[in-house]
């Protein structure tokens, strides 16, 4: 039987649980023993990908507390499998009972009904919930700390693009001194305001909308990748694939490129503070699936949240017969800002996975 719910190769994550189930969490096999965990850190982490935060947002309330279950003794890692998990508290499955058999437009519904011939958690979209990204979160924020410790790697993402419209100001070198606002994840106080109103209106008319995150990863050394098959695009692609609501990835100048003349595409070399670096960084921080040094930035498509007010055409898989439904419950208007937390673990995770198969971070850490 095929299994989907490991990612990594020298760090592994396991990812478990259900929207509606008991609890979601991950177990972590791989990760280096002698690091001081900072149970601050990963809360806080976890706080940034929280429902119930600002008016577009679901006011699903779940303190997302999370526990270490093994893997941890007196504050550090043991080098043994970590299993962290999140209780689920404030569940209300009445809505999605009356929906079992009439799929929501938009949701894996149908397709998880046929994959697993109705066996499938429905509540609340089961193991299809973004809920299931406090896996990739956990795992993550473990990463995001070895990283920046080991090799001074510091990750950043934020809202680029709400609904259509674009910020293009410039990235500050110093991302602790970068303040996004809560409700939309931008950096951009014009994007804001304009953003603010779509989502008032869109909230009113029982609607949604999506946007792009954009994220950079600095201090990044040169060599991370693993060609042909297990490059750095590809493995970031693939968990980026994983958080719900992804529909498209790319990196550096992305699409854009395609138009772009080789002589404006091409990074050209240079030599600074005794480093090769390059000019511009249209190759997003990648040539060949091998990190450059450079930062590596990409940027993700999240699509409209599908849980609206709306009537919307479905139809119902027992009785085979078209039906109209309002989706019920309680969701967000735009789930960009509770996605950039998880843009940025899913990242590390990566970064670290392969900076241990390069031996650039050993097993134990001193």
């Amino acid at each position: 039987m095929a299994a989907g719910n490991i990612f990594g190769t020298a760090y592994k994550v396991v990812s478990f649980g259900e929207s509606h189930g008991k609890c979601v969490g991950c177990v972590i096999d791989g990760c280096p023993a002698g690091l001081k965990i900072s149970e601050e850190f990963i809360q806080n982490e976890l706080n940034r990908r929280m429902p119930g935060k600002g008016d577009f947002s679901t006011t699903r309330s779940e303190k997302d507390k999370f526990e270490i279950l093994s893997g941890v003794f007196n504050g550090m890692t043991t080098g043994a499998p970590i299993c962290l998990l999140v209780w689920n508290r404030d569940v209300d499955s009445s809505s999605y009972e009356k929906m079992r058999f009439i799929p929501r437009p938009g949701h894996a519904d149908f397709t998880a009904h046929k994959k697993y011939s109705g066996y499938n958690d429905y509540r609340g979209g089961g193991r299809f919930s973004g809920r299931i990204t406090i896996s990739i979160v956990l795992a993550g924020a473990i990463a995001k700390i070895i990283l920046k410790e080991k090799l001074g790697i510091e990750i950043f993402a934020y809202t680029k693009t709400i609904d259509g419209i674009e910020s293009n100001i410039p990235i500050p070198n110093d991302f602790n001194n970068i303040k996004r606002d809560p409700a939309t994840g931008c950096i951009d106080p014009e994007l804001t305001a304009k953003a603010h109103k779509i989502l008032e209106d869109l909230k009113k008319d029982g609607d949604s909308t999506g946007g792009i995150i954009e994220c950079i990863a600095k201090n990044v050394p040169t060599g991370l990748g693993e060609p042909f098959f297990d490059t750095i695009e590809g493995d970031v692609s693939k968990i980026m694939f994983a958080i719900p609501a992804i529909k498209g990835v790319e990196f550096g100048s992305g699409f854009k490129g395609s138009s772009m003349r080789g002589s404006e595409n091409n990074d050209q070399f240079i030599v600074k503070e005794n480093k090769i670096l390059t000019e511009t960084n249209n190759a997003g921080g990648i040539l060949g699936g091998i990190s450059t040094g450079m930062p590596i930035v990409l940027r993700v498509a999240v699509k409209p949240t599908p849980s609206i007010r709306k009537t919307q055409k479905s139809v119902d898989i027992k009785k085979m017969e078209p039906i109209e439904i309002q989706v019920k419950g309680r969701h967000d208007v735009l789930i960009v800002p509770r996605a950039i937390p998880v843009v940025e673990c899913a990242l590390a995770i990566v970064l670290l996975d392969h900076a241990l198969r390069s031996n650039i971070i050993q097993n134990v850490l001193r």
